[in-house]
């Protein structure tokens, strides 16, 4: 250590010798503050000392988020807040909603009323005052008061009283009412005993805001306060919410009623089931639940469904919407994809690895409720939930319910599971095309090494032959027309596209080569207008072998490009299974039926029948190939067509003979066992 001390000691001494030899650059004095006009200006006098509310109404911004429709509905957000933290706790029944003609809303609820003797701190102003007139006040900073609820910085009724040209507040307590008037957040009279009251408690407050702040045309939105209101009710099934609207204001609005009461003990499903009327589900039961406070640290609600449309997520924090989503809503995408995950692998199902929370929430409409203590949001509109215990309690309250939910329906879980693979393919594909039109954007399509391609650019009145194997494919490209058919040979049996992921798909270099020969993308993203050839032949061996080939290609095209078969471009080759001589004369028969025929009708006279069977495409001559199966005036062609009418029956046979469901094809060969003993099969 002494060593290192004397190393960095010598290393600080050269430097400062170097310092001191090296010219310093001459420093300007400092002006002297006699000398500068600016600063003179610039005093204690000019340094302000914003008071009581006065900063909100100087930057509203910072407390509702700006001075739109959305901040103006944002003061109700925050009243009726207070009104639902009470019924929360337990202390309220019942909130209610007017809204006048004149721009005044008002919201009164039953619970214990805000307190109005004289505050410990302030004891010449009481209780209420303090809260109406004095930010980061109020009951919600100790537990003990609120459990749980909206209110977290003691700034949210204060503000709509900064806010507001004028706001009347009457606390109907211990049988005795109260009432004191406000103005753009300053007292306009004294707190004054009203009387006594027998059937009534709880707080009332009456407010319109400033048009000084929001614009003399700024007004509430029935419909939207309407909404708001609704919503409430949805989150917490203890609460009954009355609306009321003056007839006036709803002039035009045929959606919004004059009067009405919500009250949902179905809580959050019930708010889905509404949401989603009319669509299709992909399962027939909304996964849904509840819990209760977990150890004192929170509780969690929601209900989640998955249908053909655009996913959302509709969450909230203590009945605050959280339209920004936060923490409660990744433990919702966590537990989701992680049960999903979990059944797959109890069910084998391998496909389901490349899944990932993108693909759960992209076609899930869901609601996520939560309570938590003293939680923490992303400024004071809270918009987003930032608490970290907020993830733990949401992915530890659905975890267990979801794998159950799964397990106990086991056909609509398969059903779920197989809908998010689609979603995780679909998004594979999209990404490989990107990556695709990317490339070629900046360089010359290559086309596959294998493709034998024809001379002419044009689409009109060009082929492609997909033949299997380079034995078969070395014949067929001897045979072709190199103005106009082009040859592309597969190795063996191609990607089951039915049964495989998307991510085997997208890595499989064979189906590569095809899709980058014919030009043309895939699913949503095909255009037939890029299709290099007029005609795509599907060219296989007449036995077994070839019609598996056949059909896995068929299978491909049908689930990966199903417009180019609609338009007529597919089709299959019909070639030779034998070749029948006798002297001169030489025919070739596609199958054992079409040879019998032949051989009685075209082969009676004398001299010996050969019949050779050709044992695959490979073993034909060119010229073989050319004559029977490649030349357009004398082959004969199958069109691969959809029929309009039977779109379900292919689909459903296609999933059947194909898909990953072997019980499936089981039960297909069971039923159809005696038509194949009638062909003799």
């Amino acid at each position: 250590m002494d060593d290192t001390k004397d190393l960095f000691g010598q290393a600080a001494t050269r430097i400062e010798d170097i310092e001191e030899r090296a010219p310093r650059p001459r420093r300007p004095a400092p002006a002297s503050p006699t000398n500068s006009s600016a600063e003179s200006d610039y005093s204690a006098a000019d340094i302000e000392v914003l008071e009581g509310l006065e900063p909100v109404r100087r930057r509203p911004g910072m407390y509702i988020g700006g001075t739109d429709e959305k901040a103006l509905h944002h003061l109700f957000a925050e009243v009726i807040d207070n009104s639902m933290d009470e019924a929360v706790a337990g202390h309220a029944t019942f909130i209610e909603v007017y809204l006048e003609k004149d721009g005044y809303l008002t919201v009164n609820d039953n619970g214990r009323g805000i307190p109005v003797d004289p505050h410990p701190k302030f004891k010449d102003k009481s209780a209420l005052e303090v809260i109406m007139t004095t930010l980061h006040s109020g009951g919600k900073f100790d537990s003990k008061v609120y459990e749980t609820s909206g209110g977290l910085h003691g700034v949210g009724v204060s503000v709509v009283n900064a806010l507001s040209e004028s706001l009347e507040v009457e606390v109907a307590r211990g049988k005795r009412l109260y009432r004191q008037t406000f103005s753009r957040g300053k007292p306009t009279s004294a707190l004054v005993a009203v009387g006594e009251v027998h059937n009534r408690r709880g707080t009332r407050t009456r407010f319109r805001p400033d048009p000084d702040i929001f614009g003399k045309s700024a007004h509430f939105k029935p419909s939207r306060i309407f909404a708001m209101a609704r919503s409430k009710a949805y989150l917490f099934g203890g609460v009954k919410i009355r609306w009321n609207c003056d007839a006036e204001l709803l002039e035009g609005d045929a959606n919004t009623p004059a009067e009405a009461e919500f009250h949902f003990p179905g809580g959050l499903k019930d708010y889905l089931a509404d949401a989603l009327t009319g669509e299709n589900l992909v399962t027939s039961q909304i996964f849904s639940g509840r819990t209760d406070k977990q150890s004192g640290h929170g509780a969690a609600e929601w209900a989640v469904a998955w249908f053909p449309g655009d996913g959302y997520v509709r969450s909230y924090c203590n009945t605050v919407p959280t339209p920004d989503g936060g923490t409660h809503e990744q433990g919702l995408r966590t537990a989701l994809l992680r049960g999903l995950k979990a059944y797959a692998e109890l069910t084998g199902n391998k496909r389901a690895a490349a899944i990932t929370a993108e693909d759960v929430m992209t076609s899930c409409a869901a609601m996520l409720s939560v309570f938590v203590r003293e939680p923490e949001f992303v400024g004071q509109t809270k918009d987003r939930l930032a608490s970290g215990e907020a993830t733990r309690i949401v992915e530890k309250a659905i975890g267990d319910p979801f794998d159950h939910w799964l397990a106990a329906s086991p056909q609509e879980a398969t059903r779920l599971l197989d809908w998010v693979i689609e979603r995780a393919e679909e998004r594979l594909r999209r990404r490989q095309e990107k990556e695709v039109s990317r490339k070629t954007a900046v360089r010359k399509l290559r086309l596959p090494g294998k493709l034998a391609d024809c001379s002419q650019s044009a689409a009109q009145g060009s082929e492609i032959f997909i033949v299997e194997g380079d034995s078969a494919g070395g014949s067929a490209k001897q045979a072709r027309s190199r103005a106009s058919q082009a040859v592309l040979p597969l190795r063996g049996k191609i990607l089951n596209v039915a049964n495989a992921g998307r991510e085997k798909l997208a890595q499989n270099q064979q189906l590569a080569d095809l899709m980058q020969a014919l030009g043309v993308g895939t699913r949503n993203n095909y255009r037939n207008d890029d299709l290099r050839y007029d005609k795509v032949i599907i060219m296989t061996d007449a036995d077994v072998d070839g019609a598996h080939i056949a059909s896995l290609l068929i299978t491909f095209f049908y689930r990966e490009m199903p417009e180019m078969i609609r338009s007529g471009h597919l089709f299959l080759a019909v070639p030779p299974l034998y070749r029948i001589s006798q002297g001169g004369k030489t025919l070739y028969a596609r199958d054992d039926a079409h040879k019998d025929e032949l051989l009685q009708k075209e082969f009676t006279g004398k001299g010996k029948i050969e019949i050779g069977r050709f044992k695959g495409l490979g073993e034909m001559l060119p010229s073989q190939l050319k004559e029977t199966t490649m030349d357009p005036a004398k082959r004969m062609l199958l069109r691969v067509d959809i029929i309009d009418g039977e779109i379900e029956l292919t689909r459903d046979t296609v999933e059947q003979l194909m898909g990953n469901k072997p019980e499936e094809r089981f039960r297909f060969i069971q039923d159809n066992a005696a038509f194949a003993e009638e062909l003799d099969i």
